[in-house]
């Protein structure tokens, strides 16, 4: 199966954000002028527009010849949430997580509409992605983006790995005590660098004193994964946030690439 040219250019364009195409060939080439190995795709939640469906990112994730593994979205309806198991479970060896867009949808994590997909990702050990902290759009809903809403989704589930995405920001903290806490809960640093001008550089250094203080709570960097939201987020804007944080290399390092390969299996 392949795109057609327009599908293609769907993945996706957020309005040429950063000035990115948001190609699949500007992806894979920028990941490669990085040195970047491995990546995980998925379809963001998008203003005025539909999100890339779950198949097409597998069809995108196929093309990138093992560059790319697809993370598939999951929106809160007992019909969609058993397409997803049925797209997860014909798509075994290649799909590597789950995402849930809480702030963005109309249900909470712990909504029983995801028991099913709970379930599944438990048996199959798949994590399960959500959205926490700031929504793009000023209709999102904090109070189901915030991440204190999973830490009652992680005591019941102790066997299901959620990864809290960018980091709760700003509940940076939260996220900390979360990851700490849980063994089973871990962050990334996805998104959480969305301009250049007013204070960016002072937010950059306040974001990478937040991220260290939390690696200081927590003990470690064990729990923490690298992400860029792209085009949201720049390569190298991710990549110089880690460079600017104030921990070990060996820190950094586990950040960059040896969670990511020990918690989805890349």
């Amino acid at each position: 199966m392949h795109l057609s040219e327009r599908e293609d250019d769907a993945l996706i364009r957020f309005a040429r954000t950063n000035g990115l195409r948001y190609t699949l060939d500007e992806l894979l080439g920028t990941m490669e002028r990085y040195g970047i190995m491995r990546g995980l795709l998925l379809s963001p939640p998008l203003q005025g527009a539909t999100s890339l469906p779950n198949d097409k990112i597998i069809t995108l994730c196929t093309r990138s010849d093992g560059r790319l593994a697809p993370v598939i979205t999951v929106e809160p309806t007992p019909k969609d949430v058993k397409a997803t198991l049925k797209l997860a479970e014909e798509n075994k060896k290649e799909v590597k997580a789950f995402k849930i867009r809480l702030g963005y949808v109309k249900a909470s994590a712990q909504s029983p509409v995801f028991n099913g997909l709970y379930d599944y990702a438990e048996s199959e050990r798949l994590p399960v992605l959500f959205h926490t902290g700031d929504t793009a759009f000023s209709t999102g809903d904090l109070s189901r983006s915030h991440p204190l809403t999973l830490d009652g989704l992680a005591n019941k589930r102790e066997g299901l790995t959620m990864i809290l995405c960018h980091f709760g920001n700003p509940w940076f903290e939260d996220v900390a005590e979360l990851i700490y806490k849980h063994p089973n809960v871990y962050t990334d640093i996805s998104g959480l660098i969305t301009g250049s001008k007013g204070y960016a550089e002072k937010y950059l250094e306040w974001l990478a004193k937040k991220i260290s203080e939390a690696i200081y709570f927590a003990g470690g960097a064990e729990k923490i994964i690298f992400g860029t939201d792209y085009p949201v987020t720049k390569h190298s804007e991710a990549l110089d946030l880690v460079r600017r944080l104030d921990v070990e290399e060996s820190d950094k390092e586990k950040i960059l690439w040896r969670n990511a390969e020990r918690v989805f299996g890349l």
